[in-house]
């Protein structure tokens, strides 16, 4: 007999949510085979079982809060089949069959690891954790769901189709009316939903108020001129992809080198206050915000200092997929000394972004958007523009370091090859 516990996570992270089993009471597991799917705070962790058997018992369930160190189920012998009490559990479903299958494309931005059930043990239904979890939230049978994958993997995206169709037959047993009842708004005429948090959002909300209440935290702000560095992005792009196995020359790798050379002449933005201590950072590890369906999230691209444009590039793009994938590790988030946060991607114009954890200072980039600009006193010219905004700790940096910062990193994208020389 072994245990399965929660093992240990983050120096900062003490517990978990129990997100999805992919096995359940009756079901045998192999030696370092995946059972159970950890939510913390930062990233989803799948946890492995450490000996080959039977599960004869699940001690918390999905959606239950586990701490580390925590029993959270036991794997018996091979071959051992569960005793009454076993089967009293609330997870265990004689007529399910959960099981692990191969991971869906990578397009999909759901989690690679899939769910298995069974209503009847010679039907097999095969669905993503997320559209499982979305389903269950729902209270969506996933034997009623007609998936658009030629393969019959049930994604998130059918579920969310099912739940949004018109109301069948069936429709009063499926949704969930009966359990929303006791939350039944006070004025029917004005309906709403109430959607429990997930332990995802709770974190980001309550770091984001944490870095409100505990900063002095100021913006300031400046336009771009990206006609120079358009033009030879667009000159050298091809040859690029050409010459680096296929990796693509974009905007973010001349933005990060740009912000390596500015934090290295105005060093106090690049540290923290730890105490009453200033801590002056003198590595550059640089974290770049990527949306995914669960909120945003910060992993680090290391030693940008070191790394050229291609290799930021590269890095880059495997932790944005890492991101969609649900696949990002804790270390691949931790330690990050300055943060490029992109509102450009989705048409933002200007924002003033909050800053990250315990870093300085934050910069944004924003939408380009061609408008007509002044070049002397009798010529104007249409040239495409980005707004960007520094956020950052006035107990740390002074107006005049923040705006010197920002007029650095201006001034290298607009001229470009100045890059080479200054980063």
């Amino acid at each position: 007999m072994a245990e399965i516990k929660v093992p240990e996570l983050a120096e900062s992270i003490t517990e978990g949510t129990i997100s999805t089993w992919f096995k359940q009471v009756g079901d045998t597991v192999e030696k370092g085979e995946n059972i159970v799917e950890l939510e913390t705070d930062k990233v989803n962790v799948e946890v492995i079982s450490e000996e080959a058997g039977v599960i004869t018992e699940l001690k918390a369930q999905e959606g239950d809060t586990v701490e580390v160190g925590s029993v959270i189920a036991i794997v018996g012998e091979g071959g051992a089949t569960p005793t009454p009490a076993q089967t009293e559990t609330p997870q265990a479903a004689p007529e399910v069959e959960v099981s692990k299958t191969e991971t869906p494309p990578p397009a999909e931005t759901s989690s690679q690891s899939e769910g298995v059930d069974s209503k009847e043990e010679n039907v097999r239904i095969v669905a993503t954790p997320s559209a499982r979890k979305y389903a269950r939230e729902h209270g969506i049978d996933l034997a009623s769901i007609n998936p658009r994958d030629p393969k019959g993997l049930i994604r998130s995206h059918d579920v969310k189709n099912a739940v949004n169709a018109p109301s069948q037959p069936e429709a009063p047993k499926q949704t969930p009316v009966a359990q929303a009842t006791p939350a039944k708004p006070e004025n029917p005429a004005k309906p709403v939903i109430r959607e429990k948090m997930s332990r995802r959002r709770k974190t980001i909300a309550n770091k984001l108020l944490e870095v409100s209440q505990n900063t002095a935290m100021l913006t300031t702000f400046n336009e771009i001129d990206m006609t120079n560095v358009m033009d030879l992005r667009k000159r050298k792009k091809e040859a690029f992809q050409e010459n680096h196995d296929g990796t693509r020359l974009g905007f973010m790798s001349f933005f990060t080198k740009a912000v390596v050379a500015a934090l290295k002449k105005y060093p106090a933005v690049n540290a923290e206050i730890d105490g009453d201590d200033l801590i002056l950072k003198q590595f550059y590890d640089i974290g770049v915000a990527v949306s995914t369906e669960e909120g945003l999230v910060v992993p680090v691209v290391r030693d940008c200092d070191k790394k050229n444009f291609a290799e930021i590039e590269g890095s880059i793009y495997d932790l944005a997929i890492k991101a969609r994938d649900k696949k990002l590790g804790l270390d691949d988030m931790m330690g990050g000394s300055f943060t490029i946060t992109n509102g450009g991607v989705f048409g933002s114009l200007m924002s003033t972004p909050i800053i990250n954890g315990t870093q300085a200072a934050i910069l944004g980039m924003h939408s380009i958007v061609t408008r007509p600009i002044a070049i002397d006193k009798e010529r104007m010219e249409n040239r495409p523009m980005m707004y960007v905004a520094l956020s950052y700790d006035h107990r740390i940096i002074d107006g005049k370091e923040a705006v010197g910062f920002l007029k650095t990193v201006k001034e290298l994208i607009e001229n470009p090859e100045d890059l080479l020389l200054e980063s």
